[in-house]
């Protein structure tokens, strides 16, 4: 709220400080969650309690686990980073532009943490609002359709979700998470919570075939909206199914698991032919979230350890690879002003530095090992073939494609001789890209190389969470 009201267009410095410090601060209080974290408990930590709306049992109830607490981290890294990007870009409206971010992330922020069903859905859906003004505000020539695009699509499935809420409270007189998840549910009212939470995050994911709104959501978002969308939103969807799907209602779940599975290797393939053919690289990069979140959503219904931590290794490496690809493709489209693959063409002879951690990105979105984009798909792929082999097979064979469409890319926009004379002109990353770049190169290889640190934290929260899906709750209602 305060760089919101701090500085103008004629003097945008002290908003961008103010934002600056403000992310940064927001990064540096994440540290002591990273230090202080138990890794040998699955119990919520750091928990915060307060009385919210006494009438309806509803409470500010907050805390993190195993599978919260790097996406809290990720959250705050993607903020500054997102400060730090728009620095010299943005010259209208900068506190509106930055103050939206920052608002964001708190929201965000709130999703991961929230451990009553109303706060949940208060800050699910609060994040649409900065994000919708951000797209539609900031974006490019087609920014309102793509704004009420993406607003439509996900608050239509959220409305779902509010009356499956409303229903849990009814059976239980409480909002708490803990309490539904030890809820008595028949399996036709677990069936329809299970559809009605799935319309809500599916969408979110985004799942085949509620993706359409995405691409245009990225197309026309700016920069630092489409790192915050790829990198953290989507994550948001895939969180709900970890939180809510899985543990409230696991006889659906299970039941309906196949359709899950089925939707996320259609996701992977035939979203990964639909990246091929694009001619703009933010649209193919948009698509290829798409395809990376399938495996995530492959992951989390195979109900094994290791593929659901794969499934949550992927979601946070992702974030960071992809954050990474939409600042490179930023970086290209602030010189050129066109992001169509057509127009460029041996970027490398002018662009060294740009190139080399563009090839770095790149290549950690294939999923090559010693990058973080290996570990996660890995996981996952293992975790496939413990649960059936062919569906293993597949998700495997999909990463082909992945490298197909993003070596692709890479090759038409940066080898070669110089294409034209815009090519021609271009002025290599300076210090404030490398520094940026930089930062989003060191945690993709240090999660690449090193993930304990990750898997460790999660995986007594994983282990509790699939103990939690594999009890039935029908015996439960029929012994009563």
């Amino acid at each position: 709220m305060l760089v919101l009201f701090v500085g103008s267009d004629q003097n945008p410095a002290p908003a961008r400080w103010f934002a600056l410090f403000g992310s940064l601060l927001g990064l540096l209080v994440t540290i002591p969650l990273i230090s202080g974290f138990d890794n040998g408990t699955a119990a919520m930590q750091f928990v915060e309690q307060a009385k919210w709306i006494e009438r309806f049992n509803i409470t500010y109830h907050l805390g993190i686990d195993g599978i919260s607490l790097w996406l809290v981290v990720l959250t705050a890294v993607t903020t500054v980073i997102v400060v730090i990007s728009a620095w010299e870009v943005i010259t209208k409206r900068v506190s509106q532009y930055l103050a939206a971010f920052l608002i964001l992330s708190g929201l965000m922020i709130g999703v991961f943490c929230s451990m009553d069903g109303m706060l949940f859905y208060v800050f699910f859906e609060a994040t649409l609002i900065p994000m919708y003004i951000i797209i539609g505000v900031w974006g490019g020539p087609n920014r309102v359709y793509a704004a009420f695009k993406f607003f439509l699509y996900t608050l239509f499935g959220s409305l779902l979700m509010l009356v499956a809420l409303l229903y849990l409270y009814t059976q239980s007189h409480s909002f708490d998470l803990a309490t539904w998840y030890q809820l008595p549910l028949g399996f036709m009212p677990q069936i329809l919570i299970f559809i009605a939470f799935f319309m809500a995050f599916a969408v979110k994911v985004p799942m085949w075939p509620v993706h359409t709104w995405l691409p245009d959501a990225h197309v026309e978002a700016p920069t630092g909206g489409s790192v915050v969308l790829a990198a953290i939103m989507l994550k948001l969807g895939a969180y709900g199914f970890i939180r809510f799907s899985l543990p409230v209602v696991p006889d659906a779940s299970h039941f309906l698991a196949p359709v899950v599975i089925i939707l996320s290797l259609i996701a992977v393939i035939y979203i990964g032919f639909v990246a091929l053919v694009q001619s703009d690289m933010k649209k193919l990069v948009a698509y290829s979230s798409i395809a990376h979140m399938g495996f995530v959503t492959l992951g989390l219904f195979i109900f094994n350890q290791i593929g659901s931590e794969g499934a949550i290794v992927q979601m946070i490496s992702h974030g960071f690879v992809s954050g990474a690809m939409f600042l490179c493709i930023g970086v290209l489209y602030d010189r050129m002003h066109t992001r169509d693959i057509g127009e460029y063409g041996g970027v490398v002879n002018t662009m060294p530095k740009f190139a080399a951690f563009s090839m770095l990105f790149a290549m950690a979105n294939c999923g090559l090992p010693g990058t973080s984009g290996f570990v996660g798909e890995f996981m996952v792929i293992l975790g496939a073939v413990k649960f059936n082999f062919w569906i293993g097979f597949l998700a495997a064979f999909t990463l082909v494609l992945g490298a197909a469409y993003t070596l692709w890319m890479y090759k038409r926009v940066i080898f070669g001789a110089v294409a034209n004379a815009n090519v021609a002109k271009l002025l290599d990353i300076g210090k404030r890209e490398f520094f940026m770049l930089a930062c989003l190169a060191a945690l993709v290889l240090f999660m690449g190389v090193y993930p304990k640190p990750f898997t460790n934290a999660m995986h007594e929260s994983v282990a509790n969470l699939l103990s939690h899906v594999a009890q039935s709750k029908l015996p439960q209602l029929s012994a009563q």
